[in-house]
């Protein structure tokens, strides 16, 4: 198990909320604050669907470089294929653990798409790769 001396306390508090660009151009960021005070071990941050309407690679199939990926989806929907597991429509209240290395691409979201994201390690890569073979 990792070391947690460097973690600190942290109260993200809503008030103080700033939303900005972030890895998808079609979506917004609030860092909650965890990379720092688990000293990078984890991020968590809630996206959420903004106005642009251009394509990324998310619609590609990828991995994300990374020990671990839960998804909570806190309003709207949002349907991705996963190496193994098919097609699957995440909704309002679902929530996944998409365990590491899993090629996967999203097919198509609402408006209102909005999710809880914790990712470790905090600093983690994303790639695209070639489709799976099933």
């Amino acid at each position: 198990m990792a070391s947690t001396d460097g973690w600190k306390f942290l109260h993200a508090q809503a008030e103080n909320a700033e939303w900005i660009p972030g890895l998808r151009q079609i979506m917004d960021y609030r860092d909650l604050g965890t990379k720092g005070a688990t000293d990078g071990q984890f991020i968590a941050h809630i996206i959420r669907r903004n106005d642009r309407e251009e394509h990324d690679e998310v619609a590609e199939w990828h991995v994300h470089d990374c020990d671990f990926q839960f998804v909570y989806v806190l309003k709207g929907w949002a349907k991705f294929e996963f190496e193994g597991e098919g097609v699957r429509t995440l909704r309002a209240g679902d929530c996944i653990n998409q365990r590491p290395g899993i090629k996967h691409r999203e097919i198509e979201l609402s408006d209102d798409y909005e999710v809880l994201e914790i990712v470790s390690p905090a600093d983690f890569g994303t790639r695209l790769v070639d489709a799976p073979a099933d």
